[in-house]
């Protein structure tokens, strides 16, 4: 295993996920989906849902009560 070229890899995708404080934001949205309420397949949609943009929202809780589930989209 060339251990240079994964380290290279996971830098590049920390990059592109907004460099390492957005990563620790994403981290932290992923947490708060996995404490709160609902199934084990609603955590799961709501976790699918948190992490297709990088870093975190304002953390105001969606309808179904999981922070970070909605993300205003660009305009």
């Amino acid at each position: 295993m060339d251990l240079k070229r994964l380290t290279n890899r996971a830098k590049d995708l920390v990059e592109k996920r907004g460099g390492p404080e957005s990563v620790k934001e994403d981290a932290g949205e992923l947490r708060d989906v996995a404490k709160g309420e609902g199934s084990l397949k609603e955590k799961a949609k709501a976790a699918a849902e948190a992490i297709k943009q990088p870093g975190a929202d304002s953390g105001k809780p969606s309808e179904d009560g999981a922070a970070g589930s909605e993300r205003p989209t660009a305009e």
